[in-house]
C-alpha cells in the first residue's frame, strides 16, 4: 500500500487520490501490445492444431488445459517469490520476455506436440507475470478502488485482444497462417519495452518475516481464513465446467463461418469483453465483487446452452461470441478484484498464485472433459456438464455472500 493510499484510507474527509492508476496504465499498455500479439496467433490457433495439424477436439482441449494448467502452476510460484523477494517486475518482465520471443515458433509447427510445446512455453512466460502483475496493481492503488483498476486494466489489455485478431484477418489475405506467427513478435516487441521503460515497482509494507519459504507463505494465507478458502472453491467448482474460447470457434465453424473469417468471430469476443471490463469493475465497487461473479457465471451459462441451441445460421456465430466475451469480461475482471478483499498486501502474490494455480487445475479438467464428450458422445452431453457445475457454483457464491459481509473481511 502506498503512503497516499495509506493517508486517504486515515482520513475521511480527505478525496482519494488514485495516483497508483498511472502504474496500472502503464501494465495496461504492456498488456496492451501484448494481446495484440497474442490475440493475433489465437484467433487462428484453434483451426490451425484441428485443421492443419490433425489434431481431434479432445487433443485441442488438453493443449489448451495443460499449458493454462502450467501457466497457472506458474503463477502460485511466481507469486509467492514476489512476496519473498518484495519485487514484483523482473517477474513481470521475465513472463513478458518469454510469452513475446515463443509465439514466433508456431510458424515451424509440423505436429500438434510442436505446437503443444510452443503454446506451453507461452503459457509459463503468462504465468510468470500474472501473479506478481496483479499483485503490483492491487498494491499500486488502495482497496477501496481495486475493482475500477482491474477494469481500466482489463480494458486496455482487452483493446489489444480486439486489434489482433483483426490484424490477423487483415494479414490473411495476404500472408499465409505460419506468416501471422512471425508477425506477432513485433507488437510483443513493444510491450517489453515500454515495461522496461514506464513500470515502476511499488514497495511492499512487509509484516511477517523476510526469511519466510514459499510454503509457508502459502500456509500463511490459507490458514485461519475460511473466507478465502471457500472461495478457492466456489472459483474451482466453476471452473471445472467452464470450456475456453477455442470451443466456441469451433462452434462457429461449425455454423459455417469460413476459415480466414474465424479471427473476426474472436474480435467479437474480445469486443464485448473490453465493453463490459469497466462497467463491471465500478458495479462490482457498488453492490460487491461475489454478486458480479454471480452475475459473470449466470452469462456462462446462457453462453454454454446457445452452443446447443443456435444452427443453421453462420451469423448466431456473432451472437453467440457476444455473450461469450460478456462473460469472460465479468468474470475475469470480477474475480481478480475479489482476492485483495481477503488477503494482506504482503501476502497478496501468494495469494494470486493459489488462486490462480487452483483455477487452472480445474480449467485443465474442465477442457478435457469437455472435448472429449463432444468428440465421443456430443455437444449437447458437453453442455450439460458445463452447466451442472456452473449451477453448483453459483448456488455456493449465493451461500458464500449470505455468510461473509464486507465487515468481516480482511481490508
Amino acid at each position: 500500500m502506498t503512503s497516499d493510499d495509506y493517508n486517504n484510507n486515515n482520513n475521511p474527509h480527505k478525496k482519494e487520490k488514485p495516483t497508483g492508476l498511472r502504474n496500472v496504465i502503464a501494465l495496461g499498455l504492456v498488456s496492451f501490445f501484448t494481446d495484440f500479439s497474442t490475440e493475433m496467433v489465437l484467433g487462428i490457433l484453434p483451426l490451425f492444431i484441428v485443421n492443419n495439424l490433425g489434431a481431434s477436439r479432445a487433443i485441442l482441449g488438453a493443449i489448451e488445459g495443460s499449458a493454462e494448467l502450467v501457466s497457472y502452476a506458474f503463477r502460485m510460484i511466481s507469486g509467492s517469490l514476489s512476496d519473498k523477494v518484495g519485487k514484483r517486475k523482473i517477474f513481470i518482465l521475465a513472463g513478458y520476455g518469454l510469452s513475446t520471443f515463443s509465439k514466433p515458433f508456431f510458424a515451424l509447427s509440423t505436429g500438434w506436440l510442436d505446437a503443444f510445446v510452443v503454446r506451453t512455453t507461452d503459457r509459463i512466460g503468462k504465468g510468470l507475470r500474472t501473479a506478481p502483475r496483479d499483485a503490483l496493481i492491487a498494491d499500486s492503488v488502495s482497496e477501496s478502488i481495486s475493482g475500477k483498476a482491474f477494469g481500466i486494466h482489463r480494458t486496455i489489455d482487452q483493446l489489444g485482444a480486439i486489434v489482433g485478431p483483426i490484424a490477423a484477418f487483415s494479414l490473411l489475405q495476404i500472408i499465409d497462417i505460419r506468416g501471422i506467427f512471425f508477425v506477432s513478435l513485433i507488437p510483443g516487441a513493444i510491450a517489453v519495452l515500454i515495461l522496461i521503460l514506464f513500470v515502476k515497482e511499488i514497495a511492499i509494507k512487509r509484516v511477517g518475516s523476510k526469511t519466510a519459504t514459499i510454503f509457508s507463505n502459502i500456509g500463511t494465507v490459507m490458514s485461519n481464513n475460511k473466507p478465502f478458502v471457500l472461495l478457492l472453491i466456489i472459483s474451482g467448482i466453476f471452473s471445472l465446467g467452464a470450456f475456453n474460447f477455442s470451443f466456441v470457434l469451433l462452434k462457429a465453424s461449425e455454423l459455417g463461418i469460413d476459415n480466414d473469417v474465424i479471427p473476426i468471430v474472436y474480435a467479437v469476443i474480445n469486443i464485448s469483453h473490453t465493453a463490459i471490463g469497466i462497467p463491471a469493475g465500478i458495479v462490482a465497487g457498488k453492490i460487491g465483487k461475489e454478486k458480479v461473479l454471480i452475475v459473470g457465471y449466470a452469462v456462462f451459462a446462457i453462453s454454454a446452452t446457445l452452443m446447443t441451441t443456435l444452427s443453421e445460421n453462420s451469423l448466431y456465430a456473432f451472437v453467440l461470441a457476444a455473450i461469450f466475451g460478456f462473460y469472460m469480461g465479468i468474470s475475469e475482471t470480477v474475480q481478480r478484484a475479489v482476492v485483495p478483499r481477503y488477503v494482506s498486501s504482503e501476502l497478496r502474490g501468494t495469494a494470486f498464485g493459489v488462486y490462480n494455480v487452483i483455477l487452472g487445475t480445474s480449467f485443465f479438467v474442465s477442457n478435457v472433459v469437455f472435448g472429449f464428450l463432444w468428440d465421443n458422445y456430443n455437444l449437447s452431453t458437453a453442455v450439460v456438464y458445463s452447466i451442472v457445475l456452473t449451477s453448483a457454483a453459483i448456488t455456493g457464491m449465493y451461500v458464500f455472500i449470505k455468510r461473509f459481509s464486507v465487515n468481516k473481511v480482511l481490508l
